[in-house]
Order: C-alpha cells, then sequence, then structure tokens
C-alpha cells in the first residue's frame, strides 16, 4: 500500500534526521564549520514535510471506517 510506504520513508527520514544532527553538533564542538550541513539539515526536514503532507493526502482518500456489528447480536 502507498500509504505504508510513505509511513516508511518518513520514519527513515527521522533517523537520518537525527544523525545528521548529532554530526552536526559533534562538528561544532570541533570548531569546524557546518553551513553545509545546516542546509543539508533543511533540505531533509522539508523533504520530511512534503512526505507527511503526502501521507496526510492518502489517509484523507481512504474510506471511511464501518462501523461494526456483533455477530449474533440482538437486533433491536
Amino acid at each position: 500500500m502507498e500509504l505504508e510506504k510513505v509511513r516508511s520513508d518518513i520514519e527513515h527520514m527521522r533517523v537520518q534526521l537525527g544523525r545528521q544532527r548529532k554530526e552536526i553538533l559533534q562538528l561544532q564542538r570541533a570548531g569546524i564549520s557546518t553551513a553545509a550541513a545546516d542546509l543539508l539539515l533543511q533540505r531533509m526536514l522539508a523533504k520530511i514535510e512534503g512526505l507527511c503532507a503526502e501521507r496526510d493526502k492518502l489517509k484523507q482518500q481512504l474510506p471511511a471506517p464501518t462501523k461494526g456489528r456483533v455477530m449474533g447480536g440482538r437486533q433491536w
């Protein structure tokens, strides 16, 4: 299903984003410029936002869940 693929991609990107943030902190502590890494981080955040928008659109296209009935239940 497409929705599951998008959700998987979002989770994968969030893990990568966390790793990137840790690397940026290490570079900053070492006194190394992080301008390029910050730009990459911004692109990753934009990609995640786009995936979240796509996920929300796909969720809206799903049919509404039907109200279930208990099998053998009473008929009023």
